[in-house]
């Protein structure tokens, strides 16, 4: 069964005066769109505004995404200062993300740099990986290590060097190791609960505020695949 995100069940992995970051769970929607659900930012808002009993509307600033079917580390800001300053670190690549995917297809290589040309369809909301440039298309660039091989799916550790719409899923499944449950990208079978096994597992920065080296670490969901790896 799946449960959404809400005020009183936030996973909080960090909360200062400037920062607050959230361990998002599957269907939760980071900002607001078309669906009308209500999206996490909303929920973060309540939560302040209720513990810290702060009267009229509560600052919070949205510095990066992630997809609705992932889950993993969300970074909001509740300062303007902290929001400017982090949207600066994350457009500059001063920022350093590792996320854990889990894929049916072993790739053949247990390590390897992957670059494509992303291209986008809007119309399907998918994102299509080239090995040459096409036109409209965006440079994608990341590696991959294998951290774990279960029964029949494989885990890899995947660091990004660019941030490009769906990047993640659409290289994997472009060598053939689509993320376990990603029907859009080539899975053969979706997940009960409408996710995919990708997760936003680890953040490095630099606080845009105090200027100490935070590392923020998101527990995977709580799934027997997850709970094998």
């Amino acid at each position: 069964m799946k449960i959404l995100s809400n005020k009183n069940n936030l996973q909080i992995l960090h909360e200062d005066n400037h920062l607050i970051v959230v361990n998002k769970r599957v269907g939760d929607i980071v900002q607001g769109d078309k669906t009308g659900d209500k999206p996490l930012s909303d929920i973060v808002r309540e939560y302040i505004k209720e513990k810290y009993n702060k009267p009229g509307d509560v600052f919070l600033g949205v510095i990066h995404r992630l997809d609705r079917p992932t889950t993993g580390i969300v970074v909001f800001a509740r300062t303007s200062k902290a929001l400017s300053r982090m949207n600066e670190l994350f457009s500059n690549r001063e920022t350093k993300k590792t996320y854990w995917a889990v894929v049916k297809n072993k790739p053949k290589e247990a390590k390897a740099k992957l670059v494509h040309y992303l291209k986008r369809n809007e119309k399907n909301n998918t994102s299509k990986a080239h090995l040459k440039e096409v036109p409209d298309s965006k440079l994608a660039s990341l590696d991959y290590t294998i951290i774990k091989e279960l029964q029949n799916y494989t885990t890899l550790e995947i660091n990004l060097h660019t941030g490009r719409h769906h990047q993640i899923r659409a290289q994997l499944s472009a060598i053939g190791s689509p993320i376990k449950g990603d029907l859009k990208y080539g899975a053969d079978r979706s997940n009960p609960d409408g996710g995919i096994h990708l997760h936003a597992r680890k953040l490095t920065f630099v606080h845009p505020v105090t200027k100490e080296d935070i590392t923020i670490i998101a527990p995977t969901p709580d799934d027997p695949i997850w709970n094998a790896v």
